[in-house]
């Protein structure tokens, strides 16, 4: 089938592009890495093994150096295999039979049922596997050079037979694919195969599997005379590495059918329902999705009439679907049954508004306006409902084809005046207090939370805006410029020099024409209270950052009397000027404190009764479900915070490690293996040697014996090298075995699968059911 005009054109322009770039593997690198490969772990030389020699040889003990690291890590001038499509992800169970370093013996089985099984019984495994592999080769080196769809499907038939336990890997694919560059493609998962087709407007062939589709990849390359990497190279550039997802929004409200599309449109977003349920924000905290589904359910029996127990699973599963499995960059459809009113991509992630209908949103660009009826008719009666059939995809991807967004008004949603999350909780007890501190081990965002609550605290206060719909005017009175500090939120550092003259009001020196003298200055909290009395509508917040650092009773002096919520707007004459001063009702302030540097436990006990106190502590949902290299970043870092708690004793609590440690400077989690190193390395180790005074016995206790070298009392540097990424990742899920076999992040078509059932459709379940085979 050839490309569409437009496809070959972009596809060729980027080639060029990435070509000029050096991005691109040449043909003699690529056929250098191939005949590497060959060398190493071709069929001959696979054939030429038996017994122990052939074991070591596909899954070594570590020596990195066998077939199965080859595939999966291996990555230098010898062969890029990072550059030959990705294996990654699962665990160790894909390859069949793996050595454990913990239990010092060969393992087999799956990541539910793991068991150990003898030298022997390892070497049949590895056997078995060889055989299937010089079959499928042998089946591949006669096939013909430019096969049709039927020839690749007669080809999967003839593999499953032939390799019935390699067939449906990705590792066994990515090995044929390399011995046969010019046969295969090199996606080795069938999902983005598939995905890729239909993103470059080809309809993939009926039948699944992973041989199924490398026929039209040949053709591709064929048609634009490139190397089959080189062009695989250039579609996950134009397309993304990882797919995203389908779905169908409803657009329509109850049995009245009241449209909200115009709404959305304009608005630039999607909506659902259910606005009686109010805001979820409680039940978005919950990591687990049966505990969000019981919720919801609980919800929805309270606030809507007419709602058994049997009928709450779909709306409980499609509210659920909106907030949390629909992700930023997912394509979506708005719907009035089977006419699609338009195609979008998604912006952002879930908000809620306290005023309209259709109220939990989420922003979209929208890509195509046309309205058009699905060829294929998938769950109309659902208002969030996954979409998997080909046809609608195409269809889809056909009128968005290099789509820039349509320009419309900015979304400007109804502002809740009461914030929620974090920000709510801060809000509430400055407005029951009139100051909070915010308190917890390093790196639980203190400041960032201090900060984004005091903005949009303001931003309401002054404009009835949330901060981010600000313009860049609005946005000075509340942040300040260089020209202009005295903005509505300000903030200060307390350390051991800074004194009441910081704060209220005191002399400070100054040079006049070479002559020295010393004036009454206003400090940063008078000066503050000063401008709040001349807009008393509007709020004026102090961030007050390591509020612990600084002498507190002589920082605050005679404010700690006037600062209670009662007694706002009563006067202390100050000791300096005899002047009265008083703190107004609209100002406000959140101080920050490190439980690590000192506890709360030690404040003035005069200022712990003027203020509230909230409590932030590490918080691993924000790390999200995702790997860095093979380890679960999310779960290792839960891991990691138990044996602090455990071994550094009854401050152990405090001493924990944020997870703005592994927050990128985008406030992403970390996805880089490099940069995770480089914190590992340089932030968290030497915290944990100041933690543990250069104990060694106990930072082995916490980081493991694989990290931690007690006969030397040292840490083993050498591990955070570039040639030594994969030891270090083993030497961190040694320590805390449970994490070896844990899958982080599962295939998408589980949750999908799960949720079909739900809807009880059985043609949509079966035709995920075939995508999963």
């Amino acid at each position: 089938m050839p490309l569409d005009p437009l496809v070959a054109r972009e596809i060729r322009t980027l080639y060029e592009k990435l070509n000029s770039e050096n991005k691109l593997l040449s043909n003699s690198q690529l056929d250098t890495a191939y005949k590497n490969f060959r060398i190493q772990f071709g069929i001959d030389k696979l054939q030429a093994l038996d017994g122990e020699e052939l074991l070591l040889a596909m899954h070594s003990r570590g020596e990195n150096n066998s077939l199965v690291y080859w595939l999966e890590f291996k990555h230098d001038e010898e062969f890029p295999t990072r550059r030959f499509g990705s294996i990654a992800g699962g665990s160790a169970h894909k390859f069949g039979v793996y050595y454990s370093q913990e239990k010092s013996a060969w393992m087999s089985g799956s990541p539910q049922n793991t068991h150990e099984v003898t030298l022997h019984q390892a070497i049949a495994i590895s056997r078995k596997q060889r055989d299937e592999f010089l079959a499928g080769s042998e089946l591949l080196k006669n096939f013909p050079a430019h096969g049709s769809d039927q020839d690749y499907i007669d080809l999967q038939k003839q593999i499953e037979i032939l390799a019935p336990t390699i067939n449906d890997s990705a590792w066994g694919h990515k090995y044929f694919s390399l011995l046969h560059p010019e046969i295969l493609d090199d996606f080795h998962n069938p999902d983005y195969q598939r995905y890729h087709l239909i993103r470059l407007l080809q309809s993939p062939p009926e039948r699944k599997g992973r041989y199924i589709c490398g026929g039209r990849y040949v053709a591709m390359a064929a048609e634009l005379q490139l190397r089959m990497n080189q062009i695989s190279t250039v579609i996950n550039e134009l397309d993304g590495d990882k797919p995203y997802r389908y779905w169908r929004i409803g657009t329509t409200e109850g049995n009245q059918g009241m449209s909200h599309w115009e709404n959305m449109k304009s608005g630039g977003y999607i909506a659902v329902g259910w606005d009686n349920l109010g805001d979820l924000s409680e039940i978005c905290s919950f990591a687990e999705k049966p505990l969000r589904i019981q919720a919801l359910k609980k919800l929805l029996m309270q606030n809507y009439d007419n709602k058994t127990e049997g009928s709450l699973g779909k709306p409980a599963n499609e509210i659920n679907r909106f907030i949390f499995d629909i992700h930023e960059g997912d394509l979506v459809f708005a719907a009035k049954g089977a006419t699609v009113l338009g195609v979008g991509r998604v912006t952002g992630s879930y908000d809620y508004a306290l005023e309209g209908a259709f109220r939990r949103r989420r922003t979209v660009d929208w890509l195509s306006l046309d309205s058009w009826v699905m060829p294929y008719h998938e769950q109309l009666r659902t208002t969030v409902q996954p979409l998997v059939r080909t046809e609608n995809l195409l269809e889809a991807e056909k009128r968005i084809f290099g789509a820039d967004p349509i320009p419309l008004p900015p979304p400007i949603f109804p502002i809740a005046l009461s914030l929620t999350g974090i920000s709510g909780r801060i809000d509430e007890i400055l407005n029951r207090k009139g100051q909070v501190i915010l308190y917890g081990p390093p790196g639980t965002g203190k400041t960032y939370w201090a900060e984004i609550a005091a903005r949009e605290i303001t931003a309401r206060s002054w404009f009835k805006k949330a901060f981010d719909q600000l313009i860049e005017s609005e946005r000075e009175l509340i942040l300040g410029t260089d020209q202009q500090p005295y903005a509505a939120v300000r903030m200060c550092s307390f350390h051991s020099a800074y004194g009441y003259e910081d704060f209220i009001e005191g002399y400070r020196p100054l040079l006049d024409n070479g002559v020295m003298s010393f004036k009454l200055r206003d400090g940063i909290f008078k000066k503050l209270c000063s401008d709040a009395k001349e807009q008393p509508e509007r709020d004026f917040i102090l961030i007050i950052d390591e509020i612990n650092r600084g002498d507190i009773p002589r920082i605050f002096g005679e404010l700690l009397t006037i600062m209670e919520k009662n007694k706002r707007g009563a006067s202390v004459l100050l000791p300096l000027t005899g002047m009265p001063f008083s703190v107004p009702s609209n100002v406000k302030i959140i101080g920050t404190m490190n439980t690590a540097d000192r506890s709360i436990a030690l404040l003035d006990a005069a200022l712990r009764r003027r203020f509230g106190f909230l409590e932030l502590m590490p918080d691993s949902q924000v790390l999200g479900k995702k790997n860095v290299g093979s380890l679960p970043l999310s779960k290792w870092f839960e891991a990691l915070n138990i044996s602090i708690v455990s071994h550094i004793g009854n401050d152990g609590r405090n001493l924990q490690i944020g997870h703005s440690y592994l927050l990128s400077d985008k406030g992403k989690p970390v996805s880089e293996l490099e940069d995770f190193i480089s914190i590992l390395a340089e932030d968290i180790i030497p915290l944990l040697q100041e933690y543990c005074y250069e104990d060694y016995t106990a930072l082995e206790r916490i980081l493991g014996k694989g990290l931690v070298d007690i006969t030397k009392q040292r840490i083993r540097a050498e591990l955070f090298s570039p040639d030594s990424e994969d030891e270090l990742i083993q030497a961190l899920l040694s320590h805390h075995p449970e994490l070896s076999t844990y899958i982080i992040e599962p295939e998408p078509e589980e949750d999908l699968q799960e949720e079909i059932v739900d809807t009880d459709n059985t043609d949509i379940y079966e035709t995920i059911m075939d995508t999963n085979k």
